[in-house]
């Protein structure tokens, strides 16, 4: 690399300390140090925007490298290049001589290039005897040399900067997309809610994004957006759960309605026979004989049975869990247990068969009642829905009574309350 005095530019043209200091940085360069020269233009174009140059800028410089003989920069070496202008606006494709100084002074400007004018301002190369430059005027190449190493970050800045914008605009448009389809949805559907009005909000954040907007600006609307997704997608499942529910509910109506019919009579033949308790043990079963197409016993004589002998009061004491899943979060009738019965069987992950076999031998109320209990020791028990074909199986059999269980767990209740 050359070495020597600092330069001042030829003519008019003024020094400044942009200049002085470019000079100062190129003659600080560790012997034996070389790069690519088109690895470090790559950079360049890479990193122009952070160096402010234009790409009719970055042309000129690569028609200056062209005019390097050697495809590496190197500190040994001169790296002063001299074309004229004829030659340098034919290597910048035509370019008009008066556009190729001002680019020019853009790239001495940024410290990309150093003036090395001559006494006349003329480039020219001044070789010694063996054909060897010993001095040249021109343009030297040495702050690219020198700056290789922070040219080459601010290139992977930039690169990391463009990587993290368009990965906040990928994330942008799905969560456009999702709001559309999810209002979209909504409204088709017509789900309760003011849903016109989520969209026009929808409508008004996309409406505050400029265009060419930066970073900070597609963040700061991608965080607005997740809010709204987040808030349309809860209430969408509170209306899932609402539906499911309902359907729950109008399912175990159904069993009310047919329950509420055998009640009476239930009642009167109660009073008639004076009947003490329901228990698998007295309760009337079907002579497979005298009917073959009846595999399980029907539920009368049983349904009412449970809720007289045992007050609600006494299974939601021995099995207050329950409770908690009845309608509007508590159990206060019947009714209330049975609907609490269907939630907690399929949280116990009970098949809808188990489920309805349980119904019909035992009768809707009783069969709340031992999921009550069943749920009520849920971590003692592997499995809950065969346990309750289990106990579905001895009720048929005669061979069950829902009373010593709901005794036994009150028991149970009261002494772990009297320690406490």
């Amino acid at each position: 690399m050359e070495s020597g005095s600092v330069t001042t530019p030829f003519g008019r043209r003024p020094m400044t300390l942009g200049m002085l200091a470019s000079q100062v940085t190129s003659q600080k360069i560790e012997p034996g140090a070389s790069i690519d020269k088109w690895k470090v233009y790559r950079a360049l174009c890479e990193a122009k925007p952070l160096l402010d140059i234009s790409d009719r800028a970055l042309t000129v410089l690569n028609a200056l490298l062209s005019f390097y003989p050697k495809g590496e920069l190197a500190a040994d070496d001169s790296l002063v290049v001299f074309p004229s202008n004829t030659q340098l606006s034919l290597r910048c494709h035509g370019m008009a001589e008066q556009t190729i100084r001002r680019h020019m002074a853009v790239l001495v400007a940024a410290g990309l290039v150093i003036r090395k004018d001559s006494p006349n301002g003329k480039r020219y190369a001044r070789k010694n005897r063996n054909g060897g430059i010993h001095e040249a005027f021109g343009f030297s190449l040495a702050p690219l040399l020198a700056r290789a190493c922070e040219i080459e970050r601010l290139a992977a800045k930039v690169s990391a900067d463009r990587l993290y914008i368009q990965t906040l605009k990928e994330r942008l448009t799905l969560t456009r997309r999702d709001i559309s389809k999810l209002v979209h949805a909504a409204i088709s559907e017509e789900l309760p809610g003011d849903w016109q009005a989520v969209n026009t909000r929808f409508h008004d954040i996309l409406n505050q994004l400029p265009r060419g907007a930066g970073a900070h600006a597609v963040a700061s609307t991608l965080d607005l957006l997740d809010a709204l997704r987040d808030e349309i997608v809860k209430r969408l499942e509170i209306q899932i759960k609402t539906d499911n529910l309902s359907a729950n509910d109008s399912q175990n109506e159904r069993h009310i309605q047919i329950t509420e019919s055998e009640s009476n009579l239930d009642s009167e033949a109660d009073v008639e026979t004076g009947t003490p308790e329901l228990t698998a043990v007295n309760s009337p079963m079907i002579d497979p004989a005298n009917d073959s197409d009846a595999e399980l016993p029907q539920p009368q004589a049983r349904t009412n049975t449970v809720s007289t002998i045992f007050p609600l009061s006494l299974v939601l004491q021995a099995c207050p869990e329950v409770r908690s899943y009845g309608p509007a979060g508590t159990v206060r009738t019947w009714q209330d247990l049975i609907a609490a019965g269907a939630i907690v069987s399929s949280m116990l992950h009970i098949s809808p068969s188990a489920y309805r076999d349980a119904c019909r031998v035992m009768g809707p109320q009783a069969a709340s009642a031992v999921l009550a209990c069943i749920f009520e020791r849920s971590g003692t028990i592997n499995s809950a829905g065969g346990y309750l074909r289990d106990l579905t199986r001895r009720a048929q059999r005669g061979e069950f009574a829902i009373g010593s269980m709901l005794m036994a767990l009150a028991r149970t209740r009261e002494h772990h309350d009297a320690h406490h």
